[in-house]
Formats: C-alpha cells, sequence, structure tokens
C-alpha cells in the first residue's frame, strides 16, 4: 500500500462457521482489517495466525469496526449474540439464514438501536467463496445507501446482488432459488431410483439426465415468468396441459412397475390435475402457481 492508497474498510465478522471462516479468509487475503468473534472462541485461532483479531466478545467485535458482518446459525443465534450491544452508527449486514419475515423483523430491531441494515442470502456453499469463477454470490436487500457504500467490501468474498429496499427480499429471494433447487433434486431422485435396479450404470445415465434437466428448465422458467405477467396462458403452447394430464399415468404406472414410490410425483400431477379441472387444457403449466396460492 502506497502514501496515496486509501486504507482499506475495517470489517467485523461474527461466527466462524464453515461459512463465516471462509468469508473471513478472503478479506484477510485481500488486505481488509479484519476482528472475529465466535461463540467458541478456539475457532478463530487458524484466523487469528493468518492476521485477523480476535475480540473476546461481540460487543467488542462490534465496537471495533463501523462495518459489522453477522453470519451466524440463526435469528435466535443473532438475537443472542447481540443483545445489549451499542450497534449506534454500525452498518449490520445479517448474512445469517433467516426468513423473510425474520429478516424484516431484524433490520427494525437494528434501526431502532441506531444501526443501518443489510440482509444477505448467500448463494454460494463455503469451497465457492474467493473463487470468482465458481458463480457464487449473495442476495442483499434493504437499506440502498448502505449497499452502494459497502459494496466493495462486500464483493471481495463473492460477487453482489442487489434486489430491493425490503430487508426480506434477500432472504425471499435465496429461499425462492433454494425451493426451485430442492425440487429438482427430488426430480433427479425420482429419476435415479427408476433405472436403479436395472442393469444401467448410473454414471453412464448421468450425463443424460445432467443434459436434460437444464435444456428443459431453462425455456420452462423463461416461459412461466413471461407468461404470469403477461396472463396469457395459451399463446404459443406446445405442450398444454389437457397432453400433459393425460401423460401422468404413464408416469405412475412406470414408478410403480419399477417398484418405485410415486410420492414425489403425485402431488405435482394433483395440482396439474386441478388445474385441469378449473382451467382451460389448452393452457401450459403455469396455472398450477396460482393454485399454490389458493387463488382460482
Amino acid at each position: 500500500m502506497t502514501a496515496n492508497t486509501p486504507p482499506k474498510t475495517p470489517v467485523s465478522l461474527l461466527g466462524l462457521g464453515a461459512m463465516g471462516t471462509a468469508l473471513a479468509r478472503t478479506w484477510l487475503a485481500a488486505g481488509y482489517p479484519l476482528t472475529v468473534w465466535n461463540r467458541t472462541p478456539a475457532r478463530a485461532e487458524a484466523l487469528v495466525a493468518e492476521g485477523a483479531k480476535a475480540a473476546d466478545s461481540a460487543a467488542g467485535a462490534v465496537a471495533a469496526s463501523d462495518l459489522v458482518v453477522v453470519c451466524l446459525l440463526d435469528d435466535d443465534s443473532v438475537g443472542a449474540a447481540l443483545d445489549g450491544v451499542d450497534l449506534a452508527g454500525k452498518d449490520l449486514v445479517n448474512l445469517t439464514t433467516t426468513t423473510p419475515a425474520q429478516a424484516r423483523a431484524r433490520a427494525a430491531w437494528a434501526e431502532e438501536r441506531g444501526a443501518r441494515c443489510l440482509d444477505g442470502g448467500i448463494m454460494a456453499v463455503p469451497p465457492m467463496v474467493g473463487v470468482p469463477e465458481a458463480g457464487g454470490f449473495v442476495f442483499y436487500s434493504g437499506a440502498r445507501e448502505v449497499f452502494e457504500a459497502r459494496r466493495e467490501v462486500l464483493a471481495v468474498p463473492v460477487g453482489t446482488r442487489y434486489v430491493g429496499e425490503d430487508p426480506g427480499f434477500a432472504a425471499l429471494h435465496d429461499v425462492a432459488l433454494l425451493s426451485a433447487m430442492y425440487g429438482m433434486f427430488a426430480g433427479v431422485a425420482h429419476a435415479f431410483a427408476l433405472v436403479r435396479r436395472e442393469d444401467i450404470d448410473p454414471v453412464a445415465f448421468a450425463p443424460l439426465l445432467g443434459e436434460w434437466v437444464p435444456a428443459m428448465a431453462g425455456p420452462f422458467v423463461r416461459q412461466t415468468a413471461e407468461r404470469l405477467k403477461s396472463g396469457d396462458l395459451t399463446t404459443g403452447v406446445v405442450s398444454n396441459l389437457a397432453m400433459q394430464v393425460a401423460g401422468t399415468p404413464t408416469f405412475l404406472a412406470t414408478a410403480e412397475g419399477q417398484g418405485v414410490s410415486t410420492e414425489l410425483l403425485r402431488p405435482y400431477f394433483d395440482l396439474m390435475r386441478r388445474r385441469l379441472d378449473i382451467g382451460s387444457g389448452e393452457e401450459d403449466l403455469t396455472g398450477v402457481v396460482d393454485l399454490l396460492l389458493g387463488d382460482r
């Protein structure tokens, strides 16, 4: 660092689980002054050897920097760690996984104590942190001025994506994407179960599945979004709802014939049939979305 180089922003980090430790190491490697705290102090030892300062309390860590990043187990852990801590004048970035309602309540709680608040939803696993080509990022929501002021520091571990002033939006985007992921995992599990008892090498089968799922998912996601926005569920439909519902018995019979439970398929097929009963057979599958909302 030269005399003309501005000093890097000090960061205080509360929480040194796998994700917190990965975040800490990237800030240290980039030359940011870092103060860390963890309920189990031993977890800080390796980071101290790498240049971090260990605080003996959450209050001490908060006092050390104007930018405070929290990455703890859950919202209750955040409340316990920061109970009675002076947050006045701090920028609090909460990367703890919570519900949207918890994120909104925690932001209001922090603001009542004089802090500006951002909520974050981490779309990465620890090995992706500090590896730009891995594609990880964090959703941020809350006070835009805080995001803009802290963007450079927050972008060091992983990319940043600001999704709105509502403090709950980062958590909502996080859970929405992860919910889609688990739905995909369910489909993958069912597919492997179908071939499991046959003379089919799962390693040879995997590339077929790995190519098919994204080939279908990409266009489906875009078309669903466009139809939700326009309200037009029928124009340009290739595989209509009536045709797809008519085909579902084949999928169920195949599963039963292979000795595979249909518990992953039936809920979605039931929604498809319900939509057919109240909608138009010329639609695609978009109408299922509103069934999940209770709309008719």
